[in-house]
């Protein structure tokens, strides 16, 4: 059952339908009582403390329900309860400043905070204070007196407080169940050390979940450092993360510093780790297992301190399949698998979206604007290839070209045909010439960016994009056959062996029939 707000029909009077001199005061009077144990629930909402109050009892907890922060404060103060759930929003206090107080004086009670602000920051600042969970309204009530059966069976512990930091600027943006679901495991994140495995489609924030798992975490004082696989020159990427001394290889004139040791201490960030090298991903899961690694050319082992949070947007089971990834080291970075959702998975939340992008413009000196209802409509009923970076750059795009305060349909409609020819291509147009194709992608890959340019190195990206589905065509025709290949492609045998070796090809010989 999940409950909902406001319920009708439910008031503060007692059974025989007398109301009671404190309507924000019911349950028991104080008396422990022999149940599973006594719960204290604050919530300024008659309907949901009666439902909470059924609830529990029914579950075979004593509860005891009040309206406001000063009785439960009161309670507390007394000895009473054995958990606490609190709404964050009351009429005389907000929890998250009671909060502290509570565990200062009772450090081993549990508290569940209940908030129909759901937002990043909520779940944030509910683990910081202390809270034992956090659960966004609407929410089920079998989940919750699942929580509160976890919470009174745990040995107690003192949550470990972050320091007091300033709420403004939400990281990330969304109130959808999905994104509630993310918010509430990295809420817990921020209080452990575990190595996360971030995984989504390009463009829907992978390295803000990095940063906000830093920023708001236990490391948030130390470096965070980011690298991109597929930015970099294969030859060079454990150059990249671990350093190199002076002669190691051709052109290394100096001693290099790499991500490793910039990170010590602090946080690094493996964006598309399905583009590693299975050389380096070797190297990489040494070091991860023992905590130290050795720079290329080096002989002496470094010690290492560093959280990794890795991210991918491939299908890393199946590069597994290919034995394009080790399966070793899947496991060794998928401690905490975190999967992002697409944009057309939480179609919900663009509006919140937009108000954000919206501001952040406005401060970078465009126009204030407003997007009319319809407008709002249409862009829910795109596909959104390109996710919430594609969004942003709509946003802003619509904010610069536009002089009318209101964003249109007709406007945005106007810019998707501008982009992309048509939001939907018909399957003329997508079988259509390869350069048009290759076109059409790179025009898609830039805007992407925004006003910025891409990483260096793209047109090593580009050619290896092409070259993976090309050869390992021409193997399937060939069956295997690597000569025959080679002669299709007008290589030589010698270069296409490097090419199959260098892009991890898995090449099976079928007999011909």
């Amino acid at each position: 059952m999940r409950l909902t707000t406001p319920i009708h029909g439910l008031s503060g009077a007692n059974a025989d339908g007398r109301q009671r001199s404190d309507a924000s005061d019911s349950g028991s009077a104080g008396v422990k009582t022999m149940g599973k144990g006594n719960i204290l629930i604050a919530d300024d909402d008659a309907a949901i403390r009666t439902v909470l109050n059924q609830a529990l009892a029914r579950a075979g907890y004593a509860p005891r329900a009040t309206g406001n922060a000063a009785t439960l404060w009161r309670w507390i103060s007394q000895g009473e309860g054995d958990l606490v759930i609190t709404d964050v929003v009351m009429p005389d206090e907000n929890a998250f400043d009671l909060i502290p107080r509570v565990k200062k004086l009772r450090p081993d009670l549990p508290i569940i905070v209940m908030s129909a602000q759901n937002t990043f920051m909520t779940a944030i600042t509910a683990a910081e204070r202390g809270a034992y969970e956090y659960l966004p309204k609407p929410f089920d009530l079998n989940e919750l007196i699942s929580v509160v059966g976890r919470a009174l069976a745990e040995p107690r512990k003192r949550a470990q407080r972050l320091s007091a930091e300033s709420t403004d600027g939400m990281p990330l943006i969304g109130r959808c169940p999905a994104m509630q679901d993310i918010y509430r495991v990295l809420a817990r994140l921020t209080q452990t050390d575990l190595t996360v495995m971030i995984t989504g489609e390009s463009g829907t924030g992978k390295e803000l979940v990095a940063r906000a798992l830093h920023e708001y975490g236990k490391r948030r004082n130390g470096p965070f450092v980011a690298i991109n696989m597929a930015a970099i020159p294969r030859e060079l990427i454990e150059s990249e993360l671990f350093g190199h001394e002076k002669g190691a290889f051709t052109g290394a004139q100096t001693k290099h510093v790499g991500r490793f040791e910039q990170a010590e201490g602090g946080t690094l960030f493996l964006d598309e780790i399905g583009d590693m090298p299975m050389e380096a991903q070797t190297r990489l899961l040494r070091a991860s297992r023992k905590a130290n690694y050795t720079t290329v050319g080096g002989r002496t082992p470094i010690r290492t301190n560093v959280r990794i949070i890795a991210a991918t947007n491939r299908e890393l089971q199946q590069q597994i399949d290919q034995g394009l990834f080790r399966e070793d080291l899947f496991y060794r970075l998928n401690v905490v698998p975190l999967r992002l959702p697409p944009l057309r998975e939480r179609l919900e939340d663009i509006p919140d979206l937009i108000r954000h992008f919206l501001s952040i413009a406005e401060k970078e000196g465009l126009p204030p604007k407003g997007f009319e209802p319809a407008a709002i409509e249409r862009l829910k009923r795109y596909h959104w290839p390109g996710n919430v970076r594609e969004l942003e750059n709509l946003v802003r795009r619509l904010s610069a070209i536009y002089a009318q305060d209101i964003v249109t349909a007709d406007m945005v409609e106007s810019e998707f045909a501008t982009a992309h020819r048509a939001p939907f291509p018909d399957a003329q147009e997508a079988n259509g010439d390869l350069s048009e194709s290759v076109e059409r992608y790179l025009s898609d890959y830039f805007m992407g960016f925004g006003q910025d340019l891409p990483p260096a190195g793209l047109y090593t990206r580009i050619l290896r994009k092409v070259e993976f589905p090309l050869i390992t065509a021409a193997l399937a025709a060939t069956r295997g056959n690597q000569i025959r290949a080679a002669d299709l492609l007008g290589l030589n045998r010698n270069t296409l062996r490097k090419k199959i070796r260098d892009l991890g090809i898995k090449v099976i010989r079928t007999p011909s029939v």
